[in-house]
């Protein structure tokens, strides 16, 4: 019988990988949904041909151009950020895999979670604002969340069929394109250089996070939450290869790794097969031919990834205010309105400045209240900083 995925994020990277996987599966799957911000060119392509039942597109101006184009075809149009709430909750879906960038996925994805859907989770920002929100909302309504990203994946293989304690996860990093790059050429770097990922094919934002080493950062937040384990427990380690996705290592120090080519598709199958692994034409490895390098990262020159561990120590309200913070300083670097180290300095100032709400149910209105006043406060200092 065929899954129905619902696609969020679908003319983005991992929405549109995701879509490669589905074609190449016919069989296995189909889509209820698919829905985008503004590209609605490419949305009326995918709705074409794929024929979801619900269709979304979240910029109302661009509304009257999807409607037009598939009115001949039995799909219901809606826009707006309700809409994308309420094609989260249909019926006729299986699977929810959630690619939509930043803190946008989180409604959508507690919706999901509240109707009782299987989650595919792409969007890291998610565990990173309210992981024990969702995290408990799982687990009270029965609801399975796979991880999408290569490493929570790795993570999440290397722990299946183990009954030992988990003595140290090992994330893996590939260490973005400045990788070797010294503190005074970082403060010079475009974004066309800060997008040019050596390995791995994403979008905008989470490339730009990769370059600056917060991407790993939150990586650890949405580990701690899936894995149940704390930040002193996961290790950061660079591979530049981008071969082993990651590592755990159990109580008698036996490691065990995950390998594969750095290609998203992988993950993604893994997920929407829901633990079944997939046939596919893809590359395979050849052992005689690779390299395998690792070390430590430099939080000297990339201080974001201490920034995200010390936002998971203080807990509560602050991954949050981080990950307002880092939106609006990314944005406003591929804008070029700041140079590409007042990204961390901004996230630090937002740190500073927010206080802890130290209450053990924190509410989702209480995360949208810190993301709202964050983000008033980093545009702020991306005035003081402009270039």
């Amino acid at each position: 019988m065929k899954k129905k995925i619902a696609v969020f994020g679908s003319t983005g990277s991992i929405g549109t990988q995701t879509l490669d996987v589905i074609r190449d599966h016919p069989k296995n799957f189909s889509v209820s949904v698919l829905t985008a911000n503004q590209n609605a060119t490419l949305l009326i392509e995918q709705a074409r041909e794929f024929r979801p039942q619900q269709v979304v597109i979240a910029d109302e101006s661009r509304l009257s151009v999807v409607r037009e184009a598939l009115k001949d075809l039995p799909i219901s149009v809606h826009t707006g950020r309700d809409a994308l709430c309420e094609v989260a909750c249909y019926p006729e879906t299986d699977i929810v895999l959630m690619a939509l960038v930043g803190y946008s996925g989180l409604h959508p994805t507690y919706h999901a979670i509240k109707a009782g859907k299987t989650i595919a989770l792409a969007n890291k920002e998610t565990m990173v604002v309210a992981g024990a929100i969702i995290t408990h909302m799982a687990q009270l309504h029965g609801v399975k969340i796979l991880p999408v990203d290569s490493e929570h994946s790795a993570i999440y293989q290397c722990l299946m069929g183990e009954r030992s304690a988990v003595e140290k996860i090992l994330l893996t990093a590939s260490g973005g394109p400045f990788l070797d790059l010294s503190e005074e050429d970082l403060k010079h770097v475009s974004p066309q250089a800060a997008l040019k990922h050596p390995n791995w094919n994403m979008g905008a934002k989470v490339t730009i996070d990769s370059a600056s080493l917060m991407n790993k950062g939150f990586e650890m937040i949405e580990a701690c939450w899936f894995f149940q384990i704390p930040p002193s427990k996961i290790e950061v380690l660079v591979h530049p290869q981008s071969i082993v996705h990651s590592m755990v290592q159990f109580a008698d120090g036996s490691v065990k790794a995950q390998l594969g080519q750095p290609d998203m598709r992988l993950p993604i199958s893994f997920a929407l097969g829901e633990e079944v692994r997939l046939n596919n034409r893809s590359p395979r490895l050849d052992f005689t031919t690779l390299s395998l390098t690792f070390q430590h990262p430099d939080t000297r020159r990339f201080p974001n990834l201490d920034l995200a561990y010390r936002a998971m120590n203080e807990g509560y309200n602050h991954p949050c205010a981080l990950n307002a913070a880092n939106e609006v300083a990314v944005n406003a670097f591929l804008q070029k309105q700041i140079a590409f180290t007042d990204i961390h300095r901004i996230n630090e100032r937002i740190l500073e400045k927010t206080p802890v709400i130290k209450d053990e149910s924190l509410s989702l209105d209480a995360l949208f209240a810190t993301d709202d006043e964050c983000r008033k406060v980093a545009r702020q200092l991306v005035h003081q900083y402009s270039l």
